[in-house]
Order: structure tokens, then sequence, then C-alpha cells
């Protein structure tokens, strides 16, 4: 099984890396995990909602330059379903049993993602109807995939 996550940005601060290096250390045994980062759009103060439009176009043409054809995609949007732990669970189970074994979660950056984003998307996620850093989300999001992994294997997690 081949998990990817493709993201707007890098991370900037070295707390959130040392999560996503911990999370990605404990997948190894799970999955092949690749994080691909694509540049973010410099955004002015106060951009009009065409310049933030353009700024999602430029940055979702350089994620969908990273999405294979062949792979299920889930981009994480806030109006996206929401599952619990044992549902999102679930459903890794069920898309690695019925042959998508290349999985690809897209996190955008600090304006959302493009609507050609969103439309390539098989599914939208959403982890609350909260607004999260995308650095804060890679975090969250390993650690969820993580848990699916335990859950499915049966292994203990923390409720």
């Amino acid at each position: 099984m081949k998990i990817s996550i493709v993201c707007v940005g890098k991370i900037k601060e070295k707390f959130f890396s040392l999560g996503i290096e911990e999370y990605s250390k404990r997948l190894q045994r799970y999955c092949n995990l690749s994080i691909i980062e694509v540049a973010d759009e410099k955004t002015k103060e106060k951009a009009s909602d065409k310049e933030i439009e353009l700024v999602k176009e430029k940055e979702g043409a350089r994620i969908l330059d990273k999405i294979k054809e062949d792979a299920y995609v889930i981009a994480l949007a806030i109006e996206g379903k929401q599952y619990d732990s044992l549902q999102l669970a679930q459903k890794m189970a069920e898309l690695m049993t019925y042959g998508n074994s290349n999985i690809v979660f897209v996190i955008g950056g600090s304006l959302g993602l493009s609507e050609d984003v969103l439309n390539r998307a098989n599914e939208k996620l959403s982890f609350s109807k909260l607004t999260f850093p995308h650095q804060l989300m890679r975090v969250v999001l390993l650690e969820q995939i993580y848990r699916c992994f335990r859950i499915n294997e049966g292994e203990p997690y923390h409720k």
C-alpha cells in the first residue's frame, strides 16, 4: 500500500517536523509513505477574491502535477465528510480491499484548495469545522493514518 500526502508549503517549526518524522517512522511498517511538498504562492495582505482564486489555481496546478492518474485522492476540505477514527479506519480498509493501493491525501495552503483539485478528488475529508494551520494538519493527518492501521491490524491504540 502506498500513501502519499501532497501538501502546499514547507514545514517551518521544528516541533511540527519532529511530529511528522515520528509518525512517518511509525508508518514504515504499514505502508510506503511519501510526503510531497509543492511551493506555496505569495499572497498580498488584502488580496481580492480574484487574486485569491489565482493563487489557489497556481497551487492547485502544482498539486495536480504530483498526482498519478490511478490514485484515489482524498482532499482535506472543511466541507468534506467527517469520520470518527473507527469509521476512517474502516474506509481505509475498504479502499485497500477494493484495489485502491495508491491513496493520495491533499492538504491545501492557507487559502484552501482550487476547484480543480476538489473536482479531481474522489472524496473530501474534514477533520472539523474549525480551521487548522496546514502545518499542524500534516501531523494530525499522519497520526490518524497511523491510528487507522493500528485499528485495522487489531493492535492497541489510545482511545
